[in-house]
């Protein structure tokens, strides 16, 4: 999520940074012109005062205008700027330097026009940084009310355009930067916004792993989070104590039931003194009997372990593995199965040594009572990057697939088991006895045929 949220912030952030980045750049662009267009019309006014006393008659108007084009030749040296009065049929009074002639069209042109008609040409066109271009400002030199002649400055843009856009790369920087404080503004506040959320997010893991004290502190991120912080753990809350009331509920009524149940087998073994040994009838009652007890066994199991908490310990599983398949091993040779053990010489996990023995259990236990004799089951331990394995291999007859997907249910038994002795439970057991740890226990086909169940513990406590 805060790959997602974060990118759209910076796009707006940015959105808004050019949005006002824009505008500024022009504007200064803009007031650079400006500033250059009024101190040539400034140098215009000076020029058309000079101007406005020459004369064809008039006695001294000839020292007047070498003055004047001693000046325009002066301004020209210094400013590097053409400068020209002429007369109103584009005959030059002064110019400099020499060479230059006022234009057949174009913006000196059309500013010479306007000046003719009594009033300052218009602003040029802005000149932009990497547009080489000439502003061109004309005044009318007015004499009596009637224009006599127009002074024409024509300006080169050199300077004026380096001033923009070293001011542009100012503005360009300062830009960059508030970009990135925003960005890590911007980190900071979807940590922030996000941290109820990963929060609530690592304690719904949890819960749905198993430990169902997981809570979320609900003291930071904004209000709604907050809210919603504890209206999660008021949820847990009422979930772990419905949970534990059904615990303690199939803990009382399997512990209940044994009294009646062990009281009811024994006035059956009374029942049959009074009837033939070989009574079919009081051998099925015995069985079921037995098997209803083992259920009820197996129930209270189930209430213990989802109960319980994990005791962790960081340990070698190899040589639990062997010790387990060790205990296994007379009744694989009593069935004419051959158990074996393989794998890595050691793999260490962290794990409730009791809890994964007791997995290894049921599920060697299971492969034993499906492998048909002379066929193998083998154990393989195996230590990965983040967790440690131990894979029971066997030859019987597997499961289909839809069988493969309930597998580990309570009660659940296939009905090509049913003669098999069992409760259905063992490996649901299993099951929550290894997530109370951090591990889990799969299902899968072993090719050509039979079942392969991986049991997996971690390596690492920040990954259970």
């Amino acid at each position: 999520m805060r790959s997602r949220l974060l990118p759209l912030l910076i796009v707006l952030m940015a959105a808004v940074l050019l949005t006002l980045g824009f505008p500024l750049a022009i504007s200064v662009a803009a007031a650079e012109q400006q500033r250059l267009v009024i101190d040539r019309i400034d140098d215009t006014a000076r020029f058309a005062a000079l101007a406005q006393s020459i004369t064809d008659t008039s006695p001294d108007s000839e020292e007047r205008r070498r003055t004047l084009q001693t000046d325009l030749e002066l301004y020209a040296s210094v400013y590097d700027i053409r400068a020209g009065v002429f007369f109103r049929h584009y005959r030059a009074l002064a110019k400099a330097p020499g060479y230059w002639t006022l234009p057949a069209e174009g913006e000196g042109r059309t500013a010479f026009n306007e000046a003719l008609l009594g009033r300052r040409s218009h602003d040029p066109p802005q000149i932009w940084p990497w547009r080489d271009g000439r502003v061109v400002v004309a005044s009318p030199v007015v004499r009596d009310g009637d224009v006599v002649a127009v002074v024409v400055l024509d300006s080169p843009t050199g300077e004026m355009r380096s001033r923009i856009l070293r001011t542009w790369l100012f503005i360009g920087l300062g830009e960059a930067l508030a970009l990135l404080v925003a960005v890590g503004a911007a980190v900071r506040l979807t940590g922030w916004v996000l941290l109820p959320v990963r929060t609530l997010d690592a304690a719904t893991h949890d819960i749905a792993g198993g430990r169902m004290r997981s809570r979320v502190a609900a003291s930071a991120g904004p209000p709604e989070l907050r809210r919603l912080a504890r209206s999660f753990n008021e949820m847990a809350d009422n979930v772990e104590d419905v949970l534990e009331q059904q615990r303690a509920f199939v803990a009382d009524a399997s512990h209940q039931l044994r009294n009646p149940l062990a009281a009811l087998l024994l006035r059956i073994e009374l029942l049959a003194l009074e009837l033939p040994e070989d009574s079919e009838e009081i051998a099925a009652v015995r069985t079921e009997g037995k098997r209803l007890a083992r259920v009820l066994d197996d129930l209270l199991d189930l209430a213990l372990a989802e109960h319980a908490e994990a005791d962790l310990q960081l340990i070698d599983i190899v040589p639990l593995a062997a010790e387990r398949v060790a205990s296994w091993r007379p009744m694989a040779e009593r069935e004419g199965v051959n158990l074996t053990l393989d794998g890595a010489p050691a793999a260490t996990a962290w794990a409730d040594p009791v809890a994964l023995s007791s997995a290894l259990d049921a599920v060697v236990d299971n492969a034993l009572k499906f492998t048909p004799a002379g066929e193998d089951v083998t154990v393989t331990v195996a230590a990965g990057a983040r967790a440690a394995t131990v894979v029971v291999s066997d030859r019987g007859p597997g499961l289909t697939e839809a069988e493969l997907e309930r597998v580990g249910d309570r009660f659940w038994r296939s009905t090509r088991h049913q003669n098999v002795s069992g409760s259905g439970l063992g490996l649901s057991i299993s099951r929550v006895l290894l997530a109370a740890g951090g591990g889990s226990i799969a299902y899968e086909h072993h090719e050509p045929h039979g079942l392969r169940v991986t049991v997996s513990v971690p390596r690492d406590l920040t990954g259970s």
